[in-house]
């Protein structure tokens, strides 16, 4: 297939089709439902263990909350619920943290094609609407003190480079 060669080498081994939910070794530290914490894909639940299990971590949520943004592709307020928030004890206080876990191929735009595909219209309408969520995020975490930030597995899997 063609996308292959533009993801990741693991891409092929590690999908990001699963779906499952995550049950917190310590729901005090979720903010929500920890019985309820669904899992979109198997990077973030490797990232629903490290907030549960690290102690820097102070708490998190997995996708109880939305952010209104306006979609590029019809126009219309969409709800963007970001896949994690953080509050994370540092050196310096307290940071807040808004996620978002993404395989990398999806924060870059799509290499332009003399013929356009449907494939190739779908990348370009997903990058959109992406760059429309995560800006709505960005103006979002500026006015509430929080930092946004995408993840992609050059972040999650640094160790298989």
């Amino acid at each position: 297939m063609c996308c292959e060669k533009t993801r990741p080498t693991f891409w092929l081994n590690t999908t990001m089709a699963y779906k499952s939910k995550y049950i917190p070794r310590y729901p005090a530290k979720y903010l929500g439902d920890a019985t309820n914490v669904i899992c979109r894909s198997t990077w973030e639940r490797a990232f629903c263990k490290y907030c549960d299990e690290t102690p820097g971590v102070l708490r998190w949520a997995s996708e109880e909350f939305f952010i209104p943004y306006v979609s590029p592709v019809d126009g219309q307020i969409h709800r963007y619920f970001p896949d994690f928030m953080l509050e994370v004890q540092s050196n310096t206080g307290l940071k807040r943290f808004v996620i978002e876990v993404k395989p990398k191929y999806q924060t870059e735009l799509p290499a332009t094609q003399k013929r356009k595909t449907k494939r190739y219209l779908t990348e370009v309408a997903t990058y959109a609407v992406n760059q429309a969520k995560w800006q709505a995020a960005k103006e979002f975490c500026q006015k509430q003190g929080m930092n946004f930030l995408v993840l992609t597995e050059e972040h999650l899997f640094k160790t298989f480079k």
